[in-house]
C-alpha cells in the first residue's frame, strides 16, 4: 500500500502526517497554539509514532501532549536533546533578509518557550527505519546544520520530509536559519545530490 504524507498547517510551521491505510507517524507537532488542531487530525488515525526532525518549539512543544494522548513514543536525535534543556545549547544565526526577519520576529520566543522533553521518547539515526511500526520504507536522513542533530525522512522512493534544513518561505533553498552554517551546506549539498523528489518543508509549502 502506497504511503500518503498529509499536510498539517500550523500558522508559520508545518507537520505532517505520514499514513499507510489507517495507520499513521506524525512528523513534528507545530506549536502550542495548533495542538487541538493537530490532535483532531491525528484523532483520524490509528498513531503509530510521533517523530521530531529537531526540538525548536515550532516544531516539538506539542510532542509530550501528543505522545501522552496517543500513548506512542517520539523519535530524535541524541545530537538535539541538549535543546530540550536550553535553546541556547544550539543558538541560531540567519542569512539573507529573509532570515534575519525570522530570526528576530522568532528568537524571544524560541528562548522562553519551554519544549517539554517527552517521557516515551528514543534516539535515530542515518538510515533507520520505523519497520517495527509497519513504516518499513519511512527511513531516516541526518541533515545537521539548523541544529546539530537536525534529521528528515525519506519516504518511499520519490518523497522526503526536511524540517528545517530546507525552506520556503518565497523559494525553495537551504534554510535561512543555522547552528553551524558550514555544516548546513554541506546539508544542502547531501540533498541536492539525492535528485528530484516532493519536498516537504517545516516551512512554506510543499514542492513536486
Amino acid at each position: 500500500m502506497e504511503y500518503q504524507i498529509t499536510l498539517i498547517k500550523g500558522g508559520t510551521d508545518n507537520c505532517y502526517l505520514v499514513s499507510k491505510g489507517k495507520d499513521a507517524i506524525l512528523v513534528d507537532t507545530s506549536s502550542g497554539q495548533s495542538l487541538q488542531m493537530v490532535l483532531d487530525e491525528c484523532s483520524k488515525y490509528n498513531m503509530k509514532l510521533l517523530v521530531l526532525t529537531h526540538p525548536h518549539f515550532d516544531h516539538a512543544e506539542n510532542a509530550d501532549a501528543i505522545s501522552r494522548q496517543f500513548q506512542i513514543p517520539v523519535a530524535y536525535h541524541e545530537a538535539d536533546d541538549e535543546i530540550f534543556d536550553n535553546y541556547d545549547a544550539q543558538p541560531l544565526y540567519s542569512y539573507g533578509l529573509v532570515g534575519f526577519v525570522v530570526l528576530k520576529i522568532s528568537l524571544k520566543v524560541l528562548r522562553e518557550t519551554k519544549v517539554v522533553r517527552p517521557e516515551d521518547h528514543f534516539f535515530v539515526k542515518e538510515g533507520d527505519t520505523f519497520e517495527e511500526y509497519g513504516f518499513p520504507e519511512v527511513k531516516v536522513i541526518e541533515l545537521p546544520g539548523h541544529t546539530n542533530g537536525s534529521i528528515g525522512l525519506l519516504v518511499g522512493e520519490d518523497s522526503i520530509i526536511v524540517g528545517d534544513a530546507l525552506d520556503n518561505w518565497i523559494t525553495p533553498g537551504m534554510g535561512h536559519l543555522y547552528n553551524n552554517k558550514e555544516t548546513q551546506k554541506k546539508t544542502f549539498e547531501k540533498l541536492r545530490a539525492l535528485g528530484k523528489r516532493k519536498t516537504y518543508y517545516g516551512h512554506g509549502n510543499p514542492t513536486f
